[in-house]
């Protein structure tokens, strides 16, 4: 294979892996995709025959996504899912590029749908994009009641994943005895579903409930006795069950900005009784008959949490989220 340089080579003979983090670490400061493409095609070869040196294939095909221009950054994420990157090299791409930039470069496939819909959920309207329409039934624009959803800024190194901003909790009270799955599995199972991941690929803990009455009785059927509530919006409850829906917890990895709209779109749907996929315009109104709230039993927030409260006035039915992951 020629291209490679003698030092990448002896790198890759050698399985150092931490000295061909530099190398393409340097290709990318001076931007030499070219030269970055012909390792990763070199490392590649290499794992065949029993080299250690996946990881930094994926690691090039991160940074091409993340810092290099649309035409060597869309090969990069339209070859398929990356297993070991920071985040789903969709969301990479799209934090930095916009469609503009990506459409004529990525292949079609999974991967360019997503991409589409992390640009929409960065605020462009892609509704006649040329795409899969059923890799997210979700519109290819934000609706006029969907919040600002909190995305991420990725680093060579890392990924700032900011929380919405949080409520100040006023003293907490004492909460009604509640039933225990009285109400509406589906939904509870829904609103469990925004963060099973948490539990599956870090050390989160989710419980979540159903209870006939308001919130405080889905509360109690939870199990507590004492909490604080604040009422929220829907768009600002769509946006908290976005971002956790979005995120790995405190050690899995991330799962995208487009993932964590299409989860709360679902979580949302069910709670309001809607069929799948919703009319955008009925599930902004069924949204907003809701009464949504965030939750605190005083106990210390020690890493990534979510407590999320929904009753539904009209069917006098409520649910109940508690998830916790520590870091």
């Amino acid at each position: 294979m020629t291209g490679v340089d003698e030092r990448s080579i002896r790198a890759i003979e050698s399985s150092d892996t931490d000295e061909l983090i530099r190398i393409v670490d340097g290709y990318a400061a001076s931007r030499s995709w070219d030269a970055m493409v012909k390792v990763r095609e070199r490392c590649e070869e290499a794992v065949t025959r029993g080299k250690q040196v996946w990881g930094v294939s994926e690691y090039i095909r991160y940074r091409l996504a993340l810092d290099a221009p649309g035409e060597w950054a869309g090969p990069a994420v339209g070859m398929g899912p990356s297993r070991f990157t920071l985040g789903p090299l969709p969301e990479v791409a799209a934090s930095k590029k916009t469609w503009a930039e990506l459409e004529a470069h990525l292949p079609e496939g999974p991967e360019r749908a997503m991409t589409a819909h992390e640009r929409v959920v960065r605020g462009e309207r892609l509704e006649h994009a040329s795409l899969n329409r059923l890799v997210l039934e979700l519109p290819l624009e934000l609706q006029v009641w969907e919040p600002e959803y909190p995305v991420a800024t990725y680093k060579p190194d890392r990924v700032d994943a900011p929380t919405p901003r949080g409520p100040r909790f006023p003293a907490g009270q004492p909460v009604g005895e509640g039933r225990a799955d009285s109400g509406d599995a589906d939904g509870a199972r829904a609103l469990g579903a925004l963060v099973e991941h948490w539990e599956e690929t870090s050390n989160g803990r989710v419980e979540v409930s159903s209870a006939e009455g308001d919130a405080d009785s889905a509360l109690g059927a939870l199990g507590v006795s004492r909490a604080a509530l604040v009422s929220v919006t829907f768009p600002e409850a769509m946006a908290w069950m976005a971002w956790a829906a979005a995120s790995g917890g405190a050690h899995g990895r991330r799962r995208g900005a487009a993932a964590g709209r299409f989860n709360a779109w679902w979580a949302a749907s069910e709670l309001a009784g809607l069929e799948w996929p919703p009319d955008p315009g009925e599930l902004g109104e069924a949204g907003a008959e809701l009464r949504w709230f965030l939750w605190s039993d005083g106990s210390p927030d020690t890493g990534w949490a979510l407590r999320l409260a929904v009753s539904s006035p009209a069917e006098g039915l409520s649910w109940a989220l508690n998830a916790i992951d520590a870091d």
